[in-house]
């Protein structure tokens, strides 16, 4: 599963939950990979004989790969480098295949949690949009195609409670 490195962790911090965006956003590019396998050998085949054809054979192949690598193997590694995390003291996201890009927000500015289904498909896949809004300067953080959302939003907003009470009991771990 992903995670954030202990070494990235406060004393104490515990990571309650991570998570990877839902599967749901691999099916166009594995769809996609069985469709261009099948369709590169075909055209290989049916290239005509000629002088060319070598050329025109690893012209197909070379176009194939580079359909592959943007839309098939890109999405998967922005999938493989997206993670959201839950820490009993913050929600931390990490983004990005070259560049990184992370988020953290302490479970102590969390004022509410929502989540969405913006369709019927993420409905009966368990999954959607989750929007923490936040006391800090930067407002919202908007995780999309969280699975098993609503678990997730109801764990978040538990979570950020539990963080509230042992606050006001001066930092005394209580039950959750």
């Amino acid at each position: 599963m992903p995670g954030i490195p202990q070494r990235l962790l406060g004393d104490d911090e515990q990571v309650v939950f991570a998570l990877r965006p839902h599967w749901k956003e691999l099916f166009w590019p594995a769809a996609l990979l069985l469709l261009l396998s099948p369709l590169t050998t075909y055209l290989v085949a049916i290239v005509p004989d000629s002088g060319y054809q070598r050329w025109l054979r690893w012209a197909v192949v070379a176009v194939a790969v580079l359909v592959a690598l943007r839309l098939v193997v890109w999405p998967f590694l922005v999938w493989l480098t997206t993670s959201y995390v839950v820490t009993d003291r913050r929600l931390i996201t990490r983004f990005g295949v070259i560049a990184r890009t992370g988020r953290d927000m302490p479970l102590s500015r969390v004022n509410d949690v929502t989540f969405e289904h913006s369709n019927l498909l993420e409905r009966v896949l368990r999954c959607g949009t989750l929007i923490v809004e936040s006391a800090g300067e930067r407002g919202q953080l908007v995780l999309r195609d969280v699975p098993h959302v609503e678990e997730v939003q109801r764990d978040v907003y538990r979570l950020a409670e539990a963080d509230e009470e042992r606050r006001r009991h001066g930092g005394e771990d209580t039950e959750m």
